[in-house]
């Protein structure tokens, strides 16, 4: 029988306030971490998902190459001045993933210090950037994602748009090693062009305890709105996994482990110029 004028309206208003009823009488769960399926997909993505569709046009291609189930260890380049690219990256995989798997995102200490930013992380699916971490996710079965690159990544000038910085000493290829994890590589082409950052106070940064302060065609000038992101065109790719289940031994093989890091780190880099090849227009359709 077909709905009735109205019947989704109302099928929308009983969800809302069995939503809330639930938030209020704490009838929902949360894993170790703190990780609020519920909460994610009620209120954080649908956010999310206007961002990366509608105002970013993200195109997202390779997803064969995340497993439908089992861990993985999911490593991007990191850009864009402030740290959206992981969030897109999150919501879009979720969303567009025949499984539709969550992200559990590995971030910086400063993100797990700062009020209110270090919840809605650990709401998300977040935890510290540490191997233990890392590694118990991994051995739970979940998709873990890395941005090798940190601060160096996000914080660079706009005219070093595009290109990768150093990895770190390979934590994450610890963490896959010890687990035989599997890592797929994914290149993230549209962060850079959000908020181009074309100069860092560093006096002013260290005054704020921050890596950096920013300064970008928008702000501080504008104010509030200069954080308003810039709609630049996105394209997202995911590589082929390496396997790693052959070097389990090698986990504390400094040369193994720099050679893996190195490897992940050309194939994300190759992809991104092929995507830039495939996007002349930073702000194209």
């Amino acid at each position: 029988m077909p709905d009735r004028p109205g019947d989704h309206w109302d099928r929308k208003v009983a969800n809302g306030l069995a939503f809330l009823r639930r938030r209020l009488s704490g009838d929902y769960e949360v894993d170790e971490f703190g990780f609020d399926p519920e909460l994610t997909d009620a209120v954080f993505h649908p956010l999310l998902r206007l961002l990366y569709r509608d105002w970013f046009r993200t195109e997202v291609s390779g997803l064969e190459h995340v497993p439908v189930d089992g861990p993985a260890l999911v490593v991007g380049n990191h850009s864009g001045t402030v740290a959206l690219d992981a969030l897109i990256l999150s919501a879009a995989l979720h969303d567009k993933h025949p499984a539709h798997r969550y992200l559990r995102l590995l971030g910086a200490d400063l993100v797990f210090r700062m009020p209110v930013v270090s919840e809605i992380a650990r709401k998300t699916g977040g935890t510290v950037a540490c191997n233990p971490d890392a590694e118990r996710l991994l051995g739970g079965g979940d998709l873990v994602g890395v941005f090798p690159e940190g601060f160096k990544g996000i914080g660079k000038l706009y005219a070093d748009r595009y290109k990768l910085q150093r990895f770190g000493r390979g934590g994450f290829v610890s963490a896959a090693l010890r687990t035989g994890t599997p890592i797929v590589p994914v290149a993230i082409v549209g962060g850079e062009e959000i908020y181009p950052m074309l100069a860092d106070i560093k006096p002013l940064a260290r005054l704020l305890k921050l890596p950096y302060f920013p300064v970008t065609p928008t702000f501080p000038w504008l104010g509030p709105l200069g954080m308003v992101p810039l709609p630049s065109k996105w394209l997202i790719e995911f590589c082929p996994p390496i396997p790693t289940t052959h070097l389990t031994d090698s986990a504390d093989d400094p040369l193994v482990v720099f050679n893996l890091a190195d490897q992940v780190r050309e194939t994300i880099q190759q992809t991104v110029h092929t995507l830039l090849e495939r996007r002349p227009d930073p702000f194209g359709p």
